[in-house]
């Protein structure tokens, strides 16, 4: 009988123990899980920016605990992925469902040697673009998605470095070279570089919380988040400026240097009159946007005299001059001198 008898001292002490050992801190969920595809000859740095944002907004310090963030670069033949500096990298995971992920992130390299990606990738890819898994192109890697199929109707970011390659590529696109990145619903698309850290950042921002974002950013010795209007770097210029819609201006600049555009038809492209350019031009830079691109196509025209060995001739038409007695007539009024005196100093006379 009395091994039947329950004390209920006896029920509740077994209880409180089972308690203490199941009432363990919870796990947190992940939050953003970013799976990668990496093309060969990838762009080293623009991929290891983009990981380490998720690295270091994954866990508390500098643990790199796939916590919060989880990431793992997927593959269909789970060979090594030699990168453009010849570093190669192993895949860890088989294409498999992409529903797995909240973004797909395809990192591209050099354009001369990237080739397409395989069959698997593109049904992968596509399969995921079905499932509604936003897709994500870094560096290069937009030229590959379009090759996929994957970015008709979308704006898509390009380096203004390759702005003139894509155009060669891909007829009737316009793709955008005056930002760092562009988000058009579920296609991301960012120019590589330290702006595939800024992209990785506005997610973990979207996902997982803006103080994460900085953080990672921080650590980097990176700036704080950039918006995705942020204008991209080009050519140095010696004409500085903070203003917004002056950097864009001078970035399509650099991008038409060749064939020299209108200011009205750089306003057109911004979405600005071409009394706000003149006026934001005047204020940052006190000269006017006319006179801002005559100088940069004569700064340029002046370094390839002095570093290359192109004829003035063929400097005349890269920088967008008529001939050479236009180029001539210009660089005198700006330097003093004509080009050829400045490549052959001791032996040609003004």
């Amino acid at each position: 009988m009395a091994a039947n008898i329950h004390s209920p001292s006896a029920n509740v002490l077994p209880n409180r123990a089972s308690t203490t050992r199941t009432q363990k801190p919870k796990a947190e969920a992940v939050r953003l899980s970013v799976g990668f595809i990496l093309a060969n000859r990838f762009t080293l740095c623009a991929f290891a920016n983009f990981v380490d944002v998720l690295r270091l907004a994954a866990d508390e310090g500098d643990r790199s605990r796939p916590i919060l963030c989880k990431w793992t670069i997927v593959s269909d033949t789970m060979d090594p992925v030699p990168s453009s500096s010849g570093i190669s990298v192993q895949p860890k995971e088989r294409l498999g469902d992409p529903r797995r992920f909240n973004y797909i992130v395809v990192v591209g390299g050099l354009m001369d040697e990237t080739p397409n990606l395989s069959p698997a990738y593109h049904r992968f890819l596509h399969e995921a673009a079905a499932a509604g898994v936003p897709l994500v192109g870094v560096c290069t890697g937009a030229f590959l998605l379009h090759q996929a199929g994957l970015l008709d109707g979308y704006r898509c970011c390009v380096s203004w470095f390759h702005h003139s390659d894509f155009m060669e590529q891909f007829d009737g696109l316009d793709p955008v070279a005056d930002q760092i990145f562009v988000v058009d619903r579920d296609r991301l698309t960012c120019s590589g570089g330290v702006s595939s850290a800024h992209l990785a950042a506005y997610l973990v921002d979207k996902h997982v919380g803006r103080a994460q974002a900085n953080k990672s950013l921080h650590i980097m010795i990176i700036d704080d988040a950039l918006q995705a209007e942020k204008p991209q770097p080009g050519i140095p210029l010696d004409l500085k400026t903070r203003d917004p819609i002056v950097q864009r201006a001078l970035l399509i600049m650099q991008q038409n240097i060749d064939t020299p555009i209108s200011v009205q038809e750089i306003a057109r492209r911004m979405g600005n009159s071409k009394r706000q350019i003149e006026r934001h031009f005047r204020l940052s830079l006190d000269t006017s946007p006319q006179v801002a691109f005559l100088n940069i196509r004569l700064d340029l025209a002046h370094h390839l005299i002095e570093k290359s060995q192109k004829s003035v001739a063929r400097i005349a038409v890269d920088c967008g001059f008529c001939d050479s007695s236009h180029l001539s007539r210009m660089f005198r009024r700006r330097y003093g001198g004509t080009p050829q005196a400045l490549r052959h100093p001791a032996t040609t006379k003004d």
